[in-house]
Formats: C-alpha cells, structure tokens, sequence
C-alpha cells in the first residue's frame, strides 16, 4: 500500500474569534469537535475509510503528519465516530 500524499490548502482558512461569553466546557469541546474533522478528513484522502483501520496510533500519527498536536484518547473516538456516521 502506497502513501498518498496530502493536497494542502493553498492558503490558510481566515479566523475568526469565538463568541465571548460561554461556559469554558463549550470551547473545549468546540476545538475537539474542529480537531476531530480535520482529522477524519485526513484520514479519508489517506485511504483509510472504516473506523475499524482508525486506531489511536494511526489517527495520532496522521495529525503529526499534518502538523497537530496528539489527540486525546477522547477526540481519537470522537474520530471514529465521525467516520462511523458519515456512511
């Protein structure tokens, strides 16, 4: 099995800031949700299309590939669970 490589954007996505004013949970689990897509959608364009291929190491190693930091056990579930029900 051959690696496929990454097509990168272009340019960055512009930020904007998060609404003021919410309870610190809800910005947590905001940037793990964030976290987490970007993460299955990469592992989507590398080949890796059921949850079953997803495991922790992989899923922590593709974010290192991408640039990342590690995921939590938690966000690596919250992963396999997008990918689960994106079918």
């Amino acid at each position: 099995m051959s690696a496929v490589l990454f097509d990168l954007p272009y340019a960055p996505v512009e930020k904007h800031p998060l609404p003021a004013g919410r309870p610190r949970e809800w910005y947590i689990s905001h940037n793990r949700r964030l976290k987490a897509m970007r993460l299955a959608i990469a592992l989507l364009d590398s080949g890796v299309f059921v949850p079953n291929q997803a495991r922790n190491e992989r899923i922590r190693s593709t974010a290192e590939r991408i640039g990342i930091h590690p995921p939590s056990d938690t966000t690596c579930h919250m992963v396999r669970a997008l990918m689960r029900y994106s079918r």
